[in-house]
Formats: C-alpha cells, sequence, structure tokens
C-alpha cells in the first residue's frame, strides 16, 4: 500500500543513496551532540569492559560429551563457537576448545558475518560422535542468514562440491533427519504449485526433503502452507521409539495447525493427522503424550480450563478422540506459568507469582510434585539446558536486580548446587529494589519494580517497558543500568505492563487489538504514580524501549508528553497505517490489527505515532536509534518518525543509525557498548547530571 499523502515514504529505501545521506547527516547531530562529552566515553567503555569482560558466565548447551558455548570479547569481538568437558567446565579457567573463528572467518571472507547459531544432529544408530552440523551466518545481523555446513570431527566447512549442504542468504529454516538428509524451508527459485515459496511476512512457506548430494530444485515438498500464513514448515522428532514428522502452519501469529505426517494407509504417500487443539494454544508432543497449554479458555467434556493451563495427554488417545485430561497446573490470580522444560524423569515448572519466579517438579507419567534441591529463594531463576533424552542433567541461572547471575548444574534427582558466578559490575552493596503496584485506568493492578540507591530518594528516572508479545519482563541482574545509571544517583524502573505474560496469557490477549490502549494506559499510570509517589518529577522523569518498546515510546511521546522529560526510543514501530507492508510486519496483524480494515485502523490510528504528530504540541527531547540491516523492523519506521517530528518544527529530535546490527540495533559488544552509551548520556543530559 502506498500513502499518497505521506512525503516521507522516500525513506523507506534502505540502501539509497540519497536516505543514506540523509542518516548520516542526523547521525553526524548525534555524534556532534550526545557522543562527544567525557562522560559518554566513560559510558561507553564501562559497558564495554561489561561485554567483554572474561570472567562472566559463558552459557552452555550439552551436546554429548561436549558442552558448547558461544563467546565474544575484547580479543574475539565476532565470536568464537568453542566447546569443553564439564571437568573443565566447573574450573575456574576451562579449556576450551575453539571450532569456528567468527573473526577469522570474515577476515578470510572479507564478509561482515555475525553468528546466528548452529544445529548439531544427534547422532542414532549405536554411534556417540557428534558431528554434523548447520551453521547460520547474517550479513551484519540481519535475520537472512546464509545456512553452511560444518563438521565437528574433521573442524572444516563441507562444501557443495563434497556434497555439503549450502543454502544461499535467505529467512530459512533447516532440520537433520540423518547424517544425509534434511527439511529446508527458504526462498525457492520457483515453488511446485506456481504460488511464492514465500509468505507475505516473508518467511518460508514450502519445507523440501533434501538429500545430500541432490540437486534442492529437485527435492520432494514435504509440506506447503498457504502464502497468506506467518510461515510453515516441517520438524523430525527422533526420540527413540517416538519417531515422527510433524507439520505447522503459522495462520497468525498466534494461531497454528499442527499435524503428524502419517504414512497413509495402503500406499507411499503421507497424510496429515491433525492434532485437534485450539489452535492459539502452545502444543507439545513428546513421547507418549501431549502437552497442551491454552491461551483462551478451553472446554473439554464440560470443564472449562483457563488460559494459561498446563494440560497432558494420551497422545495416541488424543488422535483418536479420547479427551482425557490430566491438569498438571491450573493459574490464579497472581501465578502463571512462564515455561515447562522436560528431562529424563521430571517435567520441570517455571511460574511467576508476582512475577517472582517458582521452580517445581513433577513426576514424569504419575504427574508426583517433587522438590528441586538446591535452589536459591527471592531470585530470577531461568533453565538454561536439559536434555531429557541423555538423564536428568539440568543447567539453571538466578540473579537479581542487585545480585549478578550464578550457574547451577546437577541433576531433577539428587539436586542443583552452583558452579559459576558472575562477577559484580556496580557496587550494589547499598543498592535497593522494590515491588510496588498502581492502578491503570481501568482500575487494574499493574506491578513495577524500583531500584535505586538507598541514600537517593527521589531524582532522574528511567522507566523501562515493553508490553507486548507475551513477554514478561522479570528481575535481572542490572549490570548496564546498574553500573551507568543506578550507581551515580539514578532510579531505575522496570513496568510490568498489560501485553506481557507476567500473569499468563490473558495478561496480553486483553490487549491484542482493539485493546491495545490498555498498555499505554498502565505505562502512564506508572509514569503518573512514580511523580505523584515523590519519587521523581515530570522534568526528570525518562523512558525507554525497544521494538514493540519502541512503539511504546512513540506512543508516549505523541499521546503522553507530558509525563516525560525524555524518551529514548530503539527500533520502533512508528507507521501503523504501513507497518503490515514492511519487511516481517505482516506477521504481527494479530497484535495490533490491520490498517486496511477501516473498522481496525480506527482503533489503531490512535496510537500510530506517525499519524499523530502534532505542530502545536509540546514533546520531550526524544533520541531515536535503529539498524539499517534490521530485517525485521523496518528502518523506516525510526526514520520516518524522526522526520515528521522535524517537519513539526520540534528541534529536540535526535536521530541515530546503526548502518549494520540486525534487530538488536548491534552487531559486536563495541556497537552494542556504543549503543547504550549513546542512550545513557542522552537521558543524563536531559534529566539531570550524574
Amino acid at each position: 500500500m502506498t500513502d499518497v499523502g505521506d512525503p516521507n515514504q522516500w525513506l523507506e529505501d534502505i540502501d539509497g543513496e540519497e536516505q543514506l545521506a540523509w542518516v548520516r547527516e542526523r547521525n553526524q547531530k548525534a555524534l556532534e551532540t550526545i557522543a562527544a562529552t567525557p562522560r559518554f566515553e566513560k559510558i561507553r567503555s564501562q559497558t564495554l569492559e561489561i561485554l567483554d569482560n572474561d570472567d562472566k558466565i559463558p552459557g552452555v548447551v550439552r551436546r554429548g560429551e561436549f558442552l558448547y558455548n558461544f563467546w565474544r570479547d575484547a580479543k574475539n569481538p565476532r565470536g568464537l563457537w568453542r566447546r569443553t568437558t564439564l571437568e573443565s567446565y566447573r574450573t575456574d579457567d576451562p579449556d576450551w576448545d575453539v571450532l569456528i573463528d567468527v573473526d577469522r572467518l570474515a577476515a578470510d571472507e572479507d564478509e561482515n558475518w555475525v553468528w546466528s547459531g548452529a544445529r548439531v544432529l544427534r547422532p542414532r544408530d549405536g554411534s556417540t560422535t557428534w558431528r554434523h552440523t548447520l551453521v547460520s551466518l547474517s550479513r551484519g545481523g540481519a535475520d537472512a542468514t546464509v545456512v553452511r555446513e560444518f563438521d565437528l570431527v574433521t573442524r572444516t566447512w563441507v562444501t557443495p562440491e563434497d556434497g555439503g549442504f549450502a543454502l544461499p542468504e535467505a529467512k530459512s529454516t533447516v532440520g537433520w533427519l540423518d547424517p544425509d538428509t534434511i527439511y529446508v524451508g527458504t526462498d525457492f527459485d520457483a515453488a511446485p504449485d506456481g504460488a511464492p515459496s514465500l509468505t507475505e511476512s516473508g518467511y518460508p512457506r514450502i519445507t523440501k526433503r533434501w538429500v545430500r548430494g541432490t540437486d534442492l530444485a529437485d527435492a520432494p515438498v514435504v509440506f506447503a502452507g498457504e502464502v497468506t500464513d506467518v510461515s510453515a514448515g516441517a520438524s523430525y522428532d527422533s526420540t527413540p521409539g517416538f519417531e515422527r514428522h510433524f507439520a505447522s502452519r503459522a495462520t497468525d501469529f498466534y494461531n497454528s495447525l499442527i499435524y503428524e505426517i502419517r504414512p497413509a494407509a495402503g500406499t507411499d504417500d503421507a497424510e496429515l493427522a491433525l492434532i485437534d487443539v485450539p489452535t492459539d494454544a502452545h502444543t507439545g508432543p513428546y513421547r507418549e503424550w501431549l502437552f497442551v497449554v491454552p491461551r483462551s479458555p478451553w472446554e473439554i467434556g464440560g470443564t472449562v480450563h483457563e488460559p494459561g493451563s498446563l494440560l497432558v495427554f494420551d497422545y495416541e488417545a488424543y488422535l483418536a478422540g479420547d479427551r482425557d485430561a490430566t491438569v498438571l497446573f491450573a493459574p490464579d490470580a497472581t501465578t502463571s506459568l512462564a515455561d515447562y522444560d522436560l528431562t529424563q524423569s521430571h517435567l520441570v515448572l517455571t511460574t511467576l507469582h508476582d512475577v517472582a519466579t517458582r521452580v517445581s517438579l513433577l513426576t514424569l507419567g504419575d504427574w508426583k510434585p517433587q522438590t528441586l534441591d538446591g535452589l536459591p529463594e527471592l531470585a530470577t531463576i531461568s533453565i538454561l539446558d536439559t536434555d531429557p533424552e541423555d538423564g536428568d542433567e539440568i543447567f539453571l541461572s538466578t540473579s537479581t536486580f542487585t545480585t549478578p547471575p550464578t550457574l547451577l548444574h546437577g541433576t531433577t534427582v539428587d539436586g542443583v548446587a552452583p558452579i559459576k558466578h558472575s562477577p559484580e559490575f556496580y557496587d550494589s552493596s547499598d543498592v535497593v529494589a522494590e515491588q510496588f503496584f498502581t492502578s491503570s485506568d481501568d482500575g487494574t493492578r499493574i506491578p513495577y519494580f524500583v531500584v535505586r540507591r538507598r541514600d537517593v530518594e527521589s531524582g532522574p528516572t528511567l522507566l523501562y517497558g515493553y508490553g507486548g508479545f507475551q513477554n514478561a519482563l522479570v528481575p535481572g541482574y542490572a549490570s548496564t543500568p546498574g553500573r551507568n545509571w543506578i550507581a551515580d544517583g539514578g532510579i531505575y524502573v522496570v513496568a510490568n505492563i498489560r501485553g506481557g505474560g507476567e500473569y499468563g496469557p490473558t495478561w496480553h490477549t486483553q490487549t491484542q487489538k482493539a485493546g491495545r490502549h490498555k498498555v499505554y494506559e498502565d505505562f502512564s499510570s506508572v509514569a503518573k504514580a512514580l511523580v505523584a509517589d515523590g519519587l521523581t518529577t515530570v522534568e526528570q522523569l525518562g523512558a525507554q524501549g525497544g521494538s514493540n518498546g519502541g512503539l511504546l515510546m512513540g506512543v508516549m511521546a505523541t499521546r503522553y508528553p507530558e509525563l516525560f522529560g525524555a524518551l529514548v526510543c530503539q527500533v520502533p514501530l512508528i507507521d501503523m497505517r504501513r507497518y503490515h507492508t514492511l519487511l516481517a510486519g505482516a506477521s504481527w496483524v494479530a497484535e495490533y490489527g490491520n490498517p486496511d480494515d477501516e473498522d481496525e485502523w480506527a482503533f489503531i490510528e490512535p496510537f500510530s505515532p506517525y499519524h499523530n504528530v502534532a505542530a502545536d504540541t509540546v514533546y520531550p527531547p526524544i533520541l531515536i536509534t535503529t539498524s539499517t540491516r534490521d530485517d525485521r523492523v523496518h528502518p523506516g519506521h525510526a526514520r520516518k518518525f524522526a522526520a515528521r517530528l522535524t517537519e513539526a518544527g520540534h528541534d529536540d529530535v535526535w536521530y541515530y543509525e546503526n548502518i549494520e546490527g540486525g534487530h538488536g540495533g548491534a552487531a559486536d559488544n563495541k556497537q552494542a557498548a556504543f549503543l547504550a552509551a549513546l542512550a545513557y548520556e542522552f537521558l543524563w543530559q536531559q534529566l539531570g547530571s550524574s
């Protein structure tokens, strides 16, 4: 859709020479006014020291006998993919075996490679050697990647000339079936059914079964979704005794159709057996069970199960029509299910009670409650890694706003104990973290956390929020804001507004589409409470958010400008009239609504920052940042917002666009440190000197 009334639509040409000249001109202003101070350099160097610190905990996942880690530091800004043994990992100085040096690879190939992950094939047929790997690399941090095969035994790339799997740059999906076969979804040159091989959201629609040594163009299609889907694909579960192929269609961001691909009776063909669960449910077949978490009320046999419940069924019986459910978790007004994981013997439940995490166990099969020994109290706990095929080993991380992460290791049978501690990056000995609640416009109780030095009763305050896609903001070690904001007397606040998942699916679903206004009412209510309680003043209150949180900042600027002294708006959505036509935007229609539908545009328009800029309104100073290489949220959103604010006569507008970096905004630690320093220095300049 072209908006003929939009004079800034030309800025949507991402790599145009004139557009990049516009970017560089505005970048220069930010560099001269924000990045030229001694304090900026202090913040940048402090942040880089945190990111590059060699003593921070290297996160690991187990693959066979080794623990694998991807690591960046000052000497290796692009990173190392490496591995070690558990025995070595437990020591203060593990012996790391480097498999891929991304910096060396980038230099050798003259490419701006950024690591995007690796898929390692679990060995079968009696082998214990993990060998076959599909590595994804992006140019500059984009979502689109190239995929190439790597041999963990020979430590070499397996080229197409040698029969290796390789895919050009695209938003591809890949998965192993066996050493010589993969499922692949990508931007195929030609789709067999004549329709585009990608969905309107830009993700794969078609999955092929590709055998080593054959032409991808000749690979048979296993599954195809619709062009209007968000994405579609196929996967393989290799669990011994329960080997199954699955296919799924994400019809929108929150609704999916899931099938098992089964041999058709009496033929060599396959048929799709629909797993008939609510389309908005999270569904997980594993071994003989089917786990289901509904996102809306689900009535089964006269019983209504609340959103966020965890139910388990006998998988084969369910496909045959049996609906006998065992309830493993039921939410209440203050407690929700955050996640579940599996070990060989246990189901591990992570729940949130007023945004505080709890971890508990259920024995697989009889579902009896068990206790995981060794967990700390009053800490945020997250499960890092389990492998249900390889025993009951579990890795967990714990932290608080003021306590650095600790890595716990052990088993769900014998309990866990600390094996790694992250260093402190700021003096938190006199820092307090408190939880408060305020009422939103409709009376809903909204929690928020306040983190400050004990001697700071009021002053410059930074309010952070997100409010979308059921993403819960839980307490975690505040290393960067701690060192660059809290330690210098600033107050840091995290708002747990609706749109997130802090209280289960309904905390989010009530804000979709026409309910979106609740997100902004919640955040503005927290802002008002901070001032009313004397923690800060309007002139000293800043707010920050990125992506969907960047949209939140845009709405705060245009709908609630009187509440803030400064705003930092990062990689944002801004033009909600055209968002669904830009990059991955079509996939978010289920969240925000369809602006092509005039009834839905009626509730979208009031919260489209681009369409609510006024010349006669006083806006708080705003810093807008984005990345040229962000191929998820189009950089045109940020560009056009800065342009429209400036055109309307507002001078307190700063803009910075990183020429690379993807949706995270930065491709390496130096870029991340620079962008963090830009935000904090801007806030100090606007809200008060540290």
